[in-house]
């Protein structure tokens, strides 16, 4: 289970349709990841269950790992389609695809599905978006980001 099965946040959004996916695709004019799908149409969004993930580099939330605590769905309030293009423009983020969620620093850094070497209908990495503003690749995919997230007591963190 990805998400927190206690979850009842804000952030769940309503049932996800096809016809939910293909407008978020038409507003963010990019094909979503099969795996991201996949995941939003079992729950639309929620906090995670498992919130940190490892690097091999340094970031200003820790030396080895980044944490992310929600993962935006589709559609509502809260949807990747409202949210993600308000805060690149907001924060300054590289325009290379779509924010994912929330981090614990609330908008200082954050992680972003990265079109920019596989465009608009290519297979996303994930990017890391340090306060620099520079994409670092901490995963090759949704799908495998996914799978490499951890337990943030891992690292002695109380996040989740």
């Amino acid at each position: 289970m990805i998400f927190d099965p206690a979850d009842e946040s804000e952030y769940v959004g309503p049932p996800v349709d096809a016809e939910m996916i293909r407008r978020a695709e038409d507003v963010l004019q990019v094909r979503l990841p099969k795996s991201y799908v996949d995941l939003v149409s079992v729950q639309n969004g929620g906090v995670l269950r498992n919130r940190c993930f490892p690097t091999e580099f340094p970031t200003s939330w820790a030396p080895d790992h980044v944490c992310l605590d929600v993962i935006w769905g589709v559609g509502g309030a809260w949807g990747v389609d409202v949210v993600s293009p308000r805060l690149i423009a907001e924060w300054s983020y590289p325009e290379i695809g779509i924010v994912l969620g929330i981090t614990p620093s609330a908008g200082h850094d954050t992680m972003m599905l990265d079109y920019a070497e596989c465009g608009p209908l290519g297979e996303p990495s994930v990017s890391y978006v340090d306060e620099d503003r520079v994409p670092r690749r901490i995963a090759n995919s949704f799908s495998e980001f996914l799978h490499g997230l951890v337990s943030c007591r891992t690292y002695g963190d109380d996040a989740d």
